[in-house]
């Protein structure tokens, strides 16, 4: 029976197969028509990339601070029949626009996250070898599709605070991914050779662990504190003075990280380029840390909440930077134009 059984489901797994391999057979084709990206291109794509991944959670915070969270009711409509706003007697016309606002982004999200993979394909094709810059590009629609799934548990779940806080958590390594990326449109293919010692590698390591942290913990002390993006949605129990605590000693604790990893870098004589991304991150670190402060300071004001998010992007961009020029992947394996022979290539 079981050899009877395996052999009923050979036709179709080969049928699958097959259907597999023309699919992306057509593709393929589609993609080679696409002109060649300039490097203007590429880096215009990669920047949106970037701005976008990084955008989704700032005007997620618009929608909890103004209350807009259950503006539009539903998912993925924003009203049962309708998938614009509505005249509702229930729902505020501004709440129900900054709602289906922040959704029409994931929209502009998809279509970025497109480019980026035709464009990846397109360069693959032309410079064979260019795997990893493909696989970094897949990650874009793969995570707007994960966005999107846990955007509508968070609404057909009434915005439970811990829903809200694995949306936002899920665009933080794409903001990340978007800048690896970025650099790989500008880098080799070889194994990364590190600029700075093992200990600095370790500390940098850790320093992206005590960012998630960091990350993890603002989520906390989001979700205990008044901004839930509705007025009745049940917040977390939890004192919000020990969130913050915790939350300000994970920042000191990546602010020492970081010092050490200055030490590593004079003992090792970095380059001038890595100097300039370790200043920028102190710069952007302290003002991030100042701001969630004042933000506490002053009972949590709106405003403040949105600068705050937008802020924590801007760590992660500038701490993926750091990493980034931390290491060597050696050059472009070509000067940033197809050869002949590969357009020869793609064209067959």
């Amino acid at each position: 029976m079981k050899v009877a059984f395996t052999s009923l489901r050979q036709p179709a797994r080969i049928a699958r197969r097959e259907r597999e391999y023309h699919s992306g057979v057509v593709l393929s084709k589609l993609v080679a028509r696409l002109p060649y990206p300039s490097p203007g291109v590429q880096r215009a794509v990669a920047v949106a990339a970037v701005i976008s991944q990084a955008g989704i959670g700032v005007t997620g915070s618009i929608v909890r601070v103004t209350g807009s969270g259950l503006g539009c009711p539903t998912w993925p409509q924003c009203f049962s029949g309708s998938m614009f706003p509505v005249d509702h007697p229930e729902y505020a016309a501004l709440n129900q626009w900054i709602e289906f606002s922040n959704r029409m982004l994931s929209g502009v999200l998809v279509v970025v996250s497109a480019l980026c993979v035709l464009m990846a394909m397109r360069i693959q094709q032309a410079h064979p070898g260019r795997r990893r810059l493909v696989a970094l590009a897949w990650t874009m629609p793969g995570g707007v599709v994960a966005q999107a799934v846990l955007g509508g548990i968070t609404v057909l779940n009434d915005l439970l605070w811990w829903t809200v806080a694995l949306h936002f958590l899920a665009s933080t390594p794409l903001v990340w991914l978007a800048v690896l990326f970025l650099r790989a449109l500008r880098e080799g293919d070889e194994p990364p050779r590190w600029l700075i010692p093992p200990l600095g590698r370790r500390l940098l390591a850790v320093m992206v662990v005590l960012l998630g942290g960091i990350l993890a913990a603002g989520t906390l002390v989001t979700g205990a504190g008044p901004h839930g993006g509705d007025p009745d949605t049940p917040r977390l129990q939890a004192p919000i003075d020990t969130l913050v605590t915790v939350h300000s000693g994970l920042l000191i604790a990546y602010l020492i990280a970081l010092a050490i990893l200055g030490i590593q870098f004079v003992r090792a004589g970095v380059p001038a380029g890595l100097w300039r991304r370790y200043g920028v991150l102190w710069v952007i670190t302290l003002a991030q840390g100042g701001l969630g402060s004042l933000q506490y300071a002053l009972g949590i004001p709106e405003a403040l909440v949105s600068l705050h998010v937008l802020g924590s992007a801007v760590v992660i961009v500038a701490t993926a930077v750091l990493w980034c020029a931390a290491r060597d992947r050696g050059p472009l394996p070509y000067a940033g134009r197809p050869t002949a022979e590969a357009e020869l290539a793609t064209a067959d």
